[in-house]
């Protein structure tokens, strides 16, 4: 957490300290306490970043695509005439140490918008939203189980969960090969667990099959004899959930050694540039689902121009996902204080609820709307291992 700024206070003089002090009481007269509060008032947007621990490769992007997104907002003035003021503390991705943060950022700050750092995180902490009422909610979860408007009213996604991620992949295929098999590999976590069985209900409304599902342990290495009931399967298209890197190179390795003719495909947190780039010769075509642009897109989008110009170097997937995070929060607050209403959670939500047809500068390729806790759109992407990039293999799905 960054130490804050202190600056000495020129001496006053007790006929200065009058002039002052009777200025502030006129003010006071002449507008209601509570806007003056409202009026120079920092908002805080607090959070729960995992920079260090197994998540830390993704909390090192957040934090650098709030940080960045306050400063461009600061920069132009605030909000409102109000400046951003990001708080954030490391997790190390537990969920203790994620509840011990919120509180200590949440006493010592005025605090209306929150980032968490996982789906535990979420779940733990929603009492305590619904209860303080104050706070609007997002972060690294894409989990189905929080994109639910009545049990956690104070949150929301940035971008489509894990259900509807399957539900755009399972749409290209249904468009690219009508009828086609497709497998799903997870994990067996909740992460893993989430969007399998409502997605094989989703495979069969589009007229795909699912001849098999596989569960394996979340990190495991040895996959020979789930690959060898994979190949029997014979699936066009296999969708892997629930990991980030391992076992899924082992799988499509071991898999084309025995002359599968599948597709690869997986969802967000698999499908940033470099983790897909670590897969080696196995990523060659791998394709998945993403929500936003990724940083080296040549398609026209503003902000991701600008972003190029402040960070010159490649900047990941969770950079875009931090960065969008607070421009939803920063767009929910500037609708609140333009309707004049105070910033608390049920707010700045029906504030979020009201976003239709929002340009997110180009970050997601198509304008956005929010209904619900969701943002149910994404592209499928294909990795192009001799350019070393991700390629777009669709247009944008809108579920």
């Amino acid at each position: 957490m960054e130490p804050q700024a202190t600056f000495p206070q020129p001496p006053t003089s007790p006929q200065r300290r009058s002039l002052v002090l009777g200025a502030a009481a006129a003010a006071a007269l002449a507008h209601p306490l509570s806007v003056l509060a409202q009026a120079g008032e920092d908002i805080v947007i607090g959070g729960s970043i995992p920079m260090t621990g197994v998540f830390a490769f993704a909390g090192v992007g957040i934090n650098a695509g709030m940080q960045d997104y306050v400063k461009i907002v600061n920069d132009a003035g605030g909000v409102k005439g109000r400046k951003l003021r990001y708080v954030p503390e490391d997790t190390g991705y537990k969920v203790d140490v994620s509840v011990a943060a919120f509180k200590k950022i949440t006493s010592q700050n005025k605090v209306n918008l929150y980032y968490g750092d996982s789906t535990g995180f979420a779940k733990t902490i929603n009492p305590e939203l619904d209860r303080n009422g104050a706070i609007l909610m997002a972060g690294a979860s894409f989990a189905s189980e929080l994109n639910d408007p009545k049990k956690y009213p104070n949150q929301f996604l940035v971008g489509p969960d894990y259900t509807e991620m399957f539900g755009i992949l399972l749409k290209h295929i249904a468009k690219e090969k009508p009828g086609a098999k497709v497998a799903f590999v997870y994990s067996d976590s909740e992460f893993g667990r989430d969007p399998i069985e409502r997605s094989e209900a989703a495979a069969k409304a589009l007229g795909l099959t699912v001849p098999i599902k596989i569960m394996t342990p979340a990190g495991s290495v040895d996959v020979s004899g789930e690959v060898i009931k994979l190949r029997r399967a014979a699936p066009d298209y296999t969708i892997f959930h629930g990991y980030i890197l391992a076992p899924i190179p082992e799988f499509i390795t071991q898999g084309r050694q025995q002359g599968m003719a599948s597709k690869w495909m997986g969802t967000f947190w698999t499908m940033d540039s470099s983790t897909v780039m670590k897969m080696g010769e196995a990523a060659d075509g791998f394709m998945g689902v993403m929500p936003y642009r990724y940083y080296y897109d040549t398609e026209k989008a503003p902000m991701l121009e600008k972003i190029r110009q402040m960070r010159p170097e490649y900047q990941s997937t969770a950079y875009t996902q931090g960065f969008l995070a607070a421009m939803l929060f920063v767009e929910s607050a500037r609708r609140c204080l333009d309707a004049g209403k105070p910033l608390d959670g049920k707010n700045l939500k029906a504030a979020l609820n009201s976003i239709k047809d929002f340009d997110t500068g180009g970050l997601i390729g198509v304008p956005i709307t929010i209904a619900g806790n969701s943002i149910p759109v994404g592209r499928v992407y294909r990795a192009d291992m001799k350019a070393q990039k991700m390629v777009a293999a669709s247009d944008w799905i809108k579920l």
